[in-house]
């Protein structure tokens, strides 16, 4: 057959489909970055870790030498009953519910953990061993916060930040110091820290995340919920952090329509996040109890609970739920590195161009894992105190902050070495303070303060120092060193305190030859001992920066940052604690002589002062339907008494009322009043001068005065009777019988 020569027709235009393929839009990553240079230098990162692996063998070493806390009273009790409630497989229910300090609502984790460590030991809590084994368990969760912060830096920005963030953390001395001794507010830290760092990770690697990573999200989440409930935070941050990663990574908005993206974004959540929980659960019987309703009614519960205690800030003696808005934040400005603070403003200059250079979503998450805690608790104005510990789990986000800016100032000059090595002496000069007062002080790093305020010694007198009382350890280890306790004494030694638990438990070892008093400061008179362990706290602030303490009786004092932190007193008369007895018999000429030793021995004792004015008082009173000269005389003694108390002790309600008292007596109500008004004003938690007072508007007709007054004296004392019987006559007086009789039955269930 012949080949056809015959061509194959185009298609005329006509024939040719008109149909039209849209071009396909790419989805933007809002989160796609360039892999960072630097990011596998094996230099840098044996340095990194050799850097780890010395801060944990220093932090383990310092807490073996760390005091006990004064909560650890209540945390040794729960560990106990969790380990009979974990021995006997839930046979032993007394960790369901526990009255001191409801410990019960708090997760079992590190109770847990050292609780079978030291009884597989054979320790207990009478045991220094024992409380060596809890304080190197929390040096160990502390350094995992540490690491892990460090970690996140590294993830975000290279080997260079972790080191730099690794530096930061171990060199701040609030972190490192509640390290050593602080079972609660570090081990959540950890929990905390931990879950960041492995959000981060296994979003960015999703669908196909690793086990390990999600392994660690889920130890993250558990143990933050394990600690205490709280740490349903990280849980919604969880649910947060990845619905934004869904919507950055999948083009904003328009990724709602991607419901297969979605659908495994949600299995992976959901799962984690159960897990996690479930996790927590089980090292928490009060969860496991009923795990649904339980840990959100225990988060609920705190607010009702939270113990309020006087607190030293900013110079004043107030209740820690009657705090300004700026506490926390004063409290922190003052206590973390120069470096933090100037590092913290600069990542805020910087956040435009860190946003751009780096995964602008752990930018954003570890600024929100910092400030929002800080934020959220000044706007729900919580009770906090002793410091800013219950926002520790904040610090380690802002750390990161802080090494992201001294990272990014160091890259800005990539190629000009001299600028850089001026950018790492600059750091270095801000952190020194810092890493000389962990140096010089390893026992009790935390009462750091920064230069902000003068250190340590410029805070004395207007914040707390060492309000975990952690100082008795080093008292009592002088004491042995003087010779004063050991194993040959001959009698017994009896030694006053406000911080009991520790005393007791490091003495326990010299069994019935040493006693242990608890005694307040206010009431070191109450009772006679040998030697007194008192650290400043519940002290007044006027009092302390009027350096009236330690007094004139104080054999030697513990110091930190050249302010004084405890003070070991030594009574060799016992003349106070005989004249209290004395005056509690109305014994008055037995109590003005031991009173007036007590004032030639220990002239600057503001308590035995008061006393002896009390004494005078009582006696002049006695005496004023006898001889109204030896009264009038009494009298005046009582009010040169006050005063010289006063001089000591400015603010102390007791003294200042004496002189009100005098006032009274002389028929003086004027002056009487005005001098109870100052009383007031000086110590705010003054019940009888509110109360007199209320007495005054009450003898004026003043009812609106007296109510206004009573309303103060209830609210600072609920159980004193005195004023509710004088509201119920003001009511009477008026003629509401139904509000008099309220008060009446709230006297009626009055003890």
């Amino acid at each position: 057959m012949a080949k056809s020569n015959k061509q194959p027709q185009k298609p005329s235009p006509r024939t040719q489909s008109t149909a039209v393929v849209a071009p396909k839009i790419p989805v933007r990553d809002w989160l796609h970055r360039e892999p960072l240079n630097g990011n596998s230098d094996d230099l840098l990162r044996k340095v990194f870790y050799g850097i780890a692996a010395f801060v944990l063998v220093a932090m383990v070493v310092m807490s073996l030498g760390s005091g006990i806390n004064a909560d650890d009273k209540y945390q040794n009790d729960y560990s106990l009953k969790l380990v009979n409630y974990y021995g006997t497989l839930g046979k032993d229910t007394s960790a369901y519910f526990v009255k001191d300090g409801n410990m019960h609502l708090y997760g079992g984790l590190f109770e847990v953990i050292t609780g079978f460590v030291n009884k597989a030991a054979g320790l207990a809590p009478t045991d220094l061993a024992y409380h060596n084994v809890r304080h190197a368990a929390s040096a160990i969760f502390g350094w995992f916060a540490i690491l892990f912060a460090a970690l996140l830096a590294r993830y975000i920005a290279g080997w260079r930040a972790g080191i730099i963030t690794l530096i930061i953390m171990a060199l701040s001395p609030r972190f490192v110091g509640d390290s050593l001794m602080n079972p609660k507010d570090i081990p959540f830290a950890c929990g905390y820290m931990m879950a960041l760092y492995f959000l981060a990770k296994v979003l960015d690697t999703l669908p196909r995340p690793s086990k390990w990573d999600m392994a660690g999200l889920v130890g993250g989440l558990g143990i933050a919920l394990a600690i205490r409930a709280g740490g349903l935070l990280p849980f919604a941050y969880l649910f947060m952090f990845a619905g934004l990663h869904f919507l950055l990574k999948n083009g904003g908005f328009r990724a709602l329509g991607n419901t297969k993206s979605m659908g495994r974004y949600l299995m992976y959540v959901i799962g984690l996040g159960i897990a996690g929980y479930a996790l927590a659960v089980l090292f928490w019987p009060y969860a496991l109890h009923n795990p649904m309703k339980n840990p959100l009614k225990a988060l609920s519960q705190f607010s009702a609970l939270e113990v309020r205690i006087r607190v030293l800030y900013d110079g004043m003696n107030l209740k820690s739920d009657a705090t300004p808005w700026h506490y926390p934040l004063k409290w922190i400005g003052y206590t973390i590195p120069l470096a933090v603070i100037a590092g913290l403003a600069g990542y805020i200059l910087l956040l435009p161009k860190l946003l751009k250079r780096y995964q602008p979503l752990w930018i954003i998450m570890v600024l929100f894992g910092g400030v929002f805690p800080v934020f959220y608790i000044i706007y729900k104005h919580s009770v906090i105190h002793d410091g800013w510990r219950h926002i520790t789990f904040a610090y380690p986000p802002l750390a990161i902050c802080a090494g992201l800016f001294w990272n990014e100032l160091v890259q800005l000059f990539t190629g000009k070495k001299m600028l850089q090595y001026a950018v790492y002496g600059a750091f270095g000069l801000m952190i020194a303070d810092a890493a000389w007062f962990i140096g010089a002080n390893p026992a009790m790093p935390y009462v750091y303060f920064n230069p902000l305020i003068g250190g340590t010694k410029g805070a004395f007198g207007k914040y707390e120092t060492d309000y975990w009382g952690v100082s008795v350890r080093q008292g009592i280890e002088w004491m042995e060193k003087q010779g004063i306790l050991g194993p040959n004494m001959k009698d017994q030694v009896v030694i006053a305190t406000n911080m009991f638990y520790s005393a007791q438990k490091l003495t326990a070892k010299y069994g019935d030859k040493v006693k242990i008093k608890y005694l307040r400061w206010e009431l070191r008179c109450d009772d006679v001992w040998d030697y007194a362990l008192y650290p400043s706290r519940f002290m007044d602030g006027s009092t302390l920066r009027h350096g009236n303490w330690p007094g004139s009786n104080a054999i030697h004092t513990i110091t930190a940052g050249g302010a004084p932190i405890l003070a070991i007193l030594k009574d060799t008369g016992h003349n106070c604690g005989q004249g209290m007895a004395a005056l509690r018999k109305s014994e008055w000429d037995n109590a003005i002589q031991f009173l007036s030793a007590e004032t030639s021995n220990v002239p600057d004792n503001d308590l035995a002062w008061t006393n002896l004015g009390q004494a005078y008082l009582g006696r002049g009173r006695a005496l004023a339907q006898q001889d109204t000269s030896l009264a009038a005389k009494d009298l005046d003694a009582a009010k040169a008494a006050a005063e010289k108390a006063i001089t000591f002790a400015p603010d102390d309600s007791a003294p200042n009322n004496l002189i009100a008292l005098y006032w009274l007596e002389k028929g003086d109500l004027a002056k009487a009043r005005a001098q109870f008004e100052l009383a007031a004003k000086r110590d705010p938690s003054n019940v009888g001068a509110f109360y007199y007072l209320a007495l005054f508007d009450y003898n004026d007709k003043n009812a609106d005065g007296a109510m206004a007054n009573l309303q103060k004296v209830i609210t600072i004392s609920p159980t004193y009777k005195p004023a509710y019987e004088m509201a119920a006559r003001i009511y009477e007086d008026q003629g509401n019988k139904a509000q008099a009789q309220r008060m009446r039955t709230i006297i009626s269930q009055l003890k």
